[in-house]
Order: structure tokens, then C-alpha cells, then sequence
């Protein structure tokens, strides 16, 4: 005798899914799942559904927004009680891409951009960095904001300079190291009040040099500053440089937002396709010190975390606007060394979240290079 178990199995068939996956374009393509072939099987097994889904595209998000669209589509037009599992396969076509030879002993090199100047790019760097070395990593920093370089203040060693070093028979740079965190900028190569005025292909040497005639040695992450816009800069580096993904940093206001968007729009674009890891918005808010319970939104509010739900990128986290960060970055001791304040906390949640979105994308995806990080052993904070 045919049980309710059974009726609902029955409901369940293949040409129905089938169907309703026509309804979904996948972002990009222009044509319906399985018109395009994403759909490569669908599988049913009473209430259950298994479908095996193929992407062209290693983007994070495309893949994050397609799977949650099969979902959904299948609980509304065929039946809520599902039961559905997504197999996600990337098959990227064999096609000439911009993409860089990879540095031995670096696993990630994580970009930080903005489309526009001013947001604060540089102090989200250096305080991840910190971040991420008090968690336990190896880390560096490759200042590539050739005309506007800011580690060496951030990092209070402005005066230093890259010592030559011999690495099998080969002359090297050693890295300045300030708080664990080693740093290439060109800002140690000039006086601190000479303006680097060079051409596109001038820069990108420049920063060719600092990339694989420096010794960096084995590091867990390295940071890219990047300029802020999208420029030769920023094509050099993808060109140089096997990008693990990239995090975008804005202001709230709509001015920002819109650079930012461009921002993501270009690592996005299929002649660059670097993951984008999610979006940081910095002066999200201000707090008085006498009033932390009060937050007053200068500049808008929740900008960048709406620009991310509409993109389908993660947002990272919300940096606030706090004196002790600008008085941090000048004096040369990046604010989330801060232990037990406030900004510590910010950082290191911001810091986790970048990690496990770097997770999640070298599980996901395929690598740019060999080494992965696959757990998140190491992210909390060493107590000293």
C-alpha cells in the first residue's frame, strides 16, 4: 500500500527538474543551464535530486550563486521537500590567460584593491597583515602602489633598506622585516620626499624586480597593496603574479561604491578572472570614545555590504572610524597590534573572515598555484 513517503517520491522527476533548470542563466553566459551544458546529469532517487553541475569559470562567486539558484529553483517550481545535492565540477577552456609563474615557498598571494584613492586600502593591509601574523602565519607585503608607496611609514621603517643577499650562486633582496611581517616597497629605494614619476613599463619592472629577485622565503600569505583604479599596475601584477583572489576595499558613500564596483568589474572580467574573496568597507562608522555605544554614519550607511549582496561577493567586515587607527598608521605600529581594544577585535574577526573565504575558494576552485591552505589551524590569535 503506497505510504505519503512514497506520493512525495513520486512527484519528483527528472523532465520536471530539467525544466525548471531552463528558467536559470548562468552570469556570463547568456544561456540557460542546460542549454549550456552546465547541467551535465540530474540524478532523482525519490526525494532526492543529485545534480551534477560543470562551470566554465573559476569565479567563487558565479559558482556560490549558480549552486544557491538550483536550490531554490527546484524547492519553488518542483517541490519544496527536496532533498538536493550539487556535484559542481570547473572545466576552464583551454585559452590564453593572464595569468603569472608562481614564486616557490609563497601558497597565497591575496590582492587588496580599490577603485578609488583614499579608502584606506594601504591601512587594511598592513593591519591584516599584523593580523594574520599574530595568528600564527607567515607573512609579507609587496608594496606595489609605485607613485604613493605607504608600508615603510605604516611599518615605522622608512629608513631601512633591502639588504642583498646570495640564494643558490644568485644576488637577492632580503625583505625589510618589521612585526613578522616582511616588506618590499618601493618606497625604500627613494627619499622620502622624491616623487616617482616613470611610465607604465618602467613601474612594471620595477615591480617585477621586487617580486622574484627579492628572497621572500616560505610565506602563508602575501599581500599585494595595489594602487587604487584599474590600470598597468594592476595588469602587471596579474600578469606577473598567480593571484589567489583579491579583496576590494571601500568607503560607504556612493562615489566610492561606484569606483569599488569597477574594481570588482575588472578582476571579474574574463580576460582576468582573479576570485574576488569579498569586500571590507573602512569608516563604516564613528564612535566617540566617551560614547561607544553610539555610532553616527558620516559617510552612509552599509554601503559596501549592500554593493557585495548585489555583486554576490562576501562581505568581509566593517572598519570603523577611530583616531587611534590614523595616530597607529603614522606612528608606524599598525592599530590592531592594539591588544584588547576594540580595533584589535575588528581586525582579527575581518582577518578570519579573509582566511576562510581563501579557504573556501582553494577548495572550490582550481588552484593558481600547488599549495593550498585547506584548515583553519593557526587563526587564533596567539596570546603573548
Amino acid at each position: 500500500m503506497p505510504t505519503e513517503n512514497n506520493k512525495l517520491k513520486m512527484k519528483l522527476d527528472r523532465k520536471d527538474i530539467l525544466k525548471a533548470l531552463e528558467t536559470i542563466t548562468i552570469a556570463g553566459e547568456g544561456k540557460n543551464m542546460v542549454e549550456s551544458g552546465a547541467i551535465a546529469n540530474v540524478i532523482t532517487f525519490g526525494d532526492e535530486v543529485v545534480v551534477d553541475l560543470v562551470l566554465h569559470t573559476p569565479a567563487m562567486h558565479i559558482k556560490k550563486r549558480a549552486e544557491d539558484d538550483i536550490k531554490k529553483t527546484i524547492l519553488e517550481l518542483v517541490s519544496p521537500d527536496a532533498k538536493i545535492k550539487i556535484n559542481s565540477k570547473v572545466e576552464v577552456p583551454d585559452k590564453p590567460e593572464i595569468k603569472g609563474k608562481s614564486i616557490p615557498g609563497i601558497k597565497n598571494i591575496i590582492g587588496v584593491a580599490s577603485g578609488k584613492g583614499g579608502v584606506g586600502k594601504s591601512t587594511v593591509t598592513a593591519n591584516l597583515a599584523v593580523s594574520l601574523a599574530k595568528m600564527g602565519f607567515s607573512v609579507g607585503i609587496l608594496d606595489a602602489d609605485i607613485y604613493g608607496p605607504s608600508m615603510p611609514i605604516m611599518f615605522d621603517v622608512e629608513n631601512e633598506k633591502p639588504i642583498s643577499v646570495t640564494v643558490d650562486g644568485k644576488s637577492k633582496m632580503k625583505p625589510v622585516e618589521s612585526y613578522e611581517v616582511k616588506i618590499l616597497s618601493i618606497g625604500f629605494f627613494t627619499a622620502p620626499s622624491q616623487a616617482v614619476i616613470w611610465r607604465g613599463p618602467m613601474a612594471s619592472k620595477a615591480l617585477n624586480q621586487m617580486i622574484f629577485d627579492a628572497d621572500w622565503g616560505e610565506l602563508d600569505f602575501m599581500l599585494v597593496d595595489l594602487p587604487p583604479g584599474t590600470g598597468d599596475i594592476h595588469l602587471s601584477i596579474v600578469q606577473s603574479l598567480p593571484i589567489t583572489g583579491v579583496v576590494i576595499v571601500s568607503t560607504p558613500q556612493a562615489v566610492a561604491l561606484a569606483d569599488a564596483k569597477k574594481g570588482v568589474s575588472m578582476f571579474m572580467s574574463e580576460a582576468i578572472n582573479v576570485p574576488v574573496l569579498g569586500i571590507i568597507e573602512n569608516m563604516a562608522y564613528f564612535t566617540p570614545e566617551e560614547l561607544p555605544e553610539n555610532k553616527y554614519y558620516i559617510f552612509g550607511k552599509e554601503g559596501a555590504r549592500n554593493l557585495s549582496e548585489d555583486l554576490g561577493v562576501p562581505f568581509l567586515g566593517e572598519v570603523p572610524i577611530v583616531q587611534s587607527i590614523r595616530e597607529a598608521g603614522d606612528y608606524g605600529r599598525p592599530a590592531a597590534m592594539q591588544t584588547g581594544s576594540v580595533i584589535e577585535t575588528v581586525f582579527e574577526q575581518i582577518t578570519r573572515n579573509v582566511v576562510q573565504e581563501t579557504v573556501n575558494r582553494n577548495e572550490s576552485l582550481p588552484a593558481t598555484e600547488a599549495v593550498k591552505i585547506t584548515t583553519m589551524a593557526g587563526c587564533s590569535a596567539v596570546k603573548k
